[in-house]
């Protein structure tokens, strides 16, 4: 049997499998019934491990055991298994989201704040900055920026930006407005953005702003800007630098409250 190096590849990730697995898997499905050794001559797999690799793909729900001897395995339709690879997936995502948030009981996450304190003492604050790269990572730091919040959240950003921090944002925003949490956003105010403005119209304060700008401060001491046009970089390739600097925060934050003053709500240039 002749598979093609790349669709094994893509069979191992979608399917979460090793390459023996895939192999003894793809084997059996030409065949449909087989014994052991068979399959192991056919997928070019060591006998002493077909048996273990066998077994794996059978409490995986790819194959079925024959009763009988010589033992033979049965292909399961490869659209069930997909089915069955999902129920599976999903079952051990769900036990390890369990296992993580059972941790907040235990000693285990007092320990690691410890550790995490003591580190913080020996760090120096210019030490406190880092970049990162793609949007998914930017917005999982504005994220737990925003989580942290005591006193108030900043934000300069585009029109786009705007609606993808609504969508991605708005559940830690919610949570620090709870806290009372100031929340402010400046940005270019589009019809586009009409529905996703009056979603968090009760959460944050947002006004029209014609700056180009992509940053976010909070309480006055922490600071992320991007560093790319959105319009002009992939999002997989953009850019952000994450600092700890209560001086340059502070006057930054400052000149966006002089800014502030002269820009008008969203509400009203949505009416005009």
């Amino acid at each position: 049997m002749i598979v093609k190096e790349e669709f094994l590849s893509k069979l191992r990730t979608y399917f979460s499998l090793n390459l023996y697995e895939v192999k003894i898997w793809t084997a059996l499905l030409s065949r449909g019934v087989a014994t052991a050794g068979e399959l192991s001559d056919i997928a070019n797999v060591p006998r002493s491990r077909s048996y273990d690799v066998l077994e794996s793909l059978e409490k995986k729900g790819f194959l079925l055991m024959k009763l009988g001897k010589p033992i033979k395995y049965v292909a399961v339709q490869p659209a069930e298994v997909v089915e069955r690879v999902k129920k599976h997936m999903r079952g051990e995502a769900e036990r390890k989201i369990k296992r993580l948030e059972d941790i907040r009981n235990t000693e285990i996450i007092g320990e690691l704040k410890n550790l995490h304190s003591q580190g913080l003492e020996l760090v120096e604050p210019t030490d406190l900055s880092g970049s990162l790269k793609g949007r998914h990572n930017l917005y999982n730091h504005l994220d737990l920026m925003i989580k942290g919040a005591q006193k108030s959240v900043t934000i300069a950003t585009t029109s786009q930006g705007l609606l993808r921090k609504i969508e991605g944002l708005k559940p830690a925003m919610e949570k620090a407005k709870k806290r009372g949490v100031k929340i402010r956003i400046a940005a270019p105010i589009t019809r586009e953005a009409k529905d996703a403005l009056a979603d968090v119209a009760s959460i944050a304060d947002i006004r029209h702003s014609d700056m180009k700008a992509r940053y976010c401060i909070v309480d006055g001491k922490e600071l992320m800007f991007m560093v790319l046009n959105d319009k002009d970089v992939h999002p997989t390739y953009d850019v952000g630098i994450w600092v700890n600097t209560p001086f340059f925060a502070s006057a930054l934050e400052n000149m966006f409250d002089n800014h502030w003053k002269s820009m008008r709500p969203a509400s009203d240039i949505l009416k005009s």
